[in-house]
């Protein structure tokens, strides 16, 4: 069994009509599930095993399928955001320009843009400061 072709890499899954901006690196091993609406902004960094859901059968698997829906929601990445290795971004969710995701984080809720989330569920750990070419992560409160 083979992936499905995808412009980005060709060891990434990426599935439905996710719109995707220019000069995004999509890594290997990353699932784009965008059968729920995915938009990813433009210089962003996906990092290898990554994860985007735009889906959730949860409410129907634990009802027996009494439930009959599977649920969706959009997910929206702003530009020049970075996504770290093995991070997971649920349904629902829109992350802020200049946001990152850190590696093995757990994103449930919007990220603000120019934070720094990390962590299960993901929090605010810091703040990016961009002054010309120098970027900085400070710490937050």
């Amino acid at each position: 069994m083979s992936l499905p072709a995808n412009p980005y890499n060709e060891h990434a899954w990426i599935s439905g009509d996710p719109v995707i901006g220019a000069g995004t690196w999509i890594g290997a091993f990353t699932v784009l599930d965008g059968s729920g609406g995915l938009t990813i902004g433009s210089g962003c960094d996906i990092s290898c095993g990554a994860q985007i859901y735009t889906h959730s059968t949860a409410r129907r698997c634990v009802s027996g399928r009494a439930y009959p829906d599977v649920d969706r929601a959009p997910v929206t990445i702003g530009d020049r955001v970075f996504v770290g290795a093995n991070a997971v971004i649920q349904m629902g969710v829109t992350v802020g320009d200049g946001a990152v995701v850190a590696a093995g984080a757990v994103v449930t809720g919007d990220v603000p843009a120019g934070t720094v989330v990390a962590g299960v569920p993901a929090r605010v750990v810091s703040t990016v400061v961009f002054d010309g070419d120098n970027v900085r992560f400070e710490g937050v409160s």
